[in-house]
């Protein structure tokens, strides 16, 4: 019988990971398939029941639903500190967040080294939690956000220093990193930082992956920054779902081939 895996998330129509993971699933010739699920906030718990019933073997979780879905599954440690999970195994119950995973492979394939880097993550969302929890350990992790008290709880909760807006340009980080919608196709076209501190830094790491080249990467590549790849971070997290859905080896190169070739299609 076919696996049947999928992603939730309400709108989901923008969603990559049907693209991504049905390659995958294609290449290994793995009888399953990924479809997407649009499931409106209030409906989550009766789609949870569903999968179940339906022997849905996994799914990705995205925008609204990452903090709730935990409350019908058993969160690895990663998501019981971070508060958010985007990956979530049916056969066993447990759930995951490979952001986590997809923020250092992405880190790690612009060959940057983190030990004893200052990082600035723009941001107080669940990719911005997911990026803190990463990096806390070997760096020395700043957080600005918009709303200054929803930064600053962030920050305290997770052992990181908060540095309003304003503030921004007295200092010099080394990795920026945009944990925000700003520069995304459809979203606010804008910079969230002070061209100032990019010029400054080391690298830049915008998890905004279409368009691919945000005004943030375009500045970064102007400075002679190292440009950390969104795309890099959607295919390496969709390679660790990818994973503890089915047991093999994903296939990353094809992955991102699926998703750099959707975008271009959808440009």
């Amino acid at each position: 019988m076919t696996d049947v895996f999928g992603v939730i998330g309400f709108p989901i129509k923008h969603s990559l990971s049907p693209v991504m993971h049905n390659a995958a699933l294609k290449r290994l010739n793995y009888d399953g398939i990924y479809v997407p699920f649009e499931v409106k906030p209030e409906e989550l718990e009766t789609a949870v029941s569903g999968m179940k019933s339906l022997n849905i073997k996994g799914i990705n979780v995205t925008i609204p639903h990452k903090e709730k879905i935990i409350e019908f599954f058993n969160p690895e440690k990663e998501v019981q500190e971070i508060g958010a999970a985007n990956t979530v195994d049916l056969k066993s119950g447990k759930c995951y967040n490979t952001d986590v995973y997809g923020i250092l492979e992405a880190i790690n394939a612009a060959e940057i080294e983190v030990n004893g880097l200052k990082v600035l993550i723009v941001g107080a969302g669940g990719a911005a939690k997911a990026s803190i929890y990463a990096l806390r350990d070997t760096s020395r992790v700043y957080i600005t956000n918009r709303t200054e008290t929803k930064g600053r709880a962030v920050a305290g909760k997770f052992g990181a220093e908060f540095v309003p807006l304003h503030a921004l340009e007295r200092h010099k980080f080394d990795l920026i990193v945009n944990a925000t919608p700003l520069g995304m196709k459809g979203f606010q076209s804008a910079m969230p930082v002070p061209l100032s501190l990019i010029k400054k830094a080391l690298a830049v790491f915008d998890m905004v992956y279409n368009p691919p080249s945000t005004p943030l990467v375009s500045a970064g590549r102007k400075f002679g920054c190292r440009i950390v790849s969104g795309i890099d971070m959607l295919v390496y997290q969709g390679a660790r779902a990818f994973e503890i859905f089915t047991g093999q080896k994903a296939p990353v190169d094809v992955m991102k081939k699926a998703v750099i070739s959707e975008i271009e299609n959808i440009g």
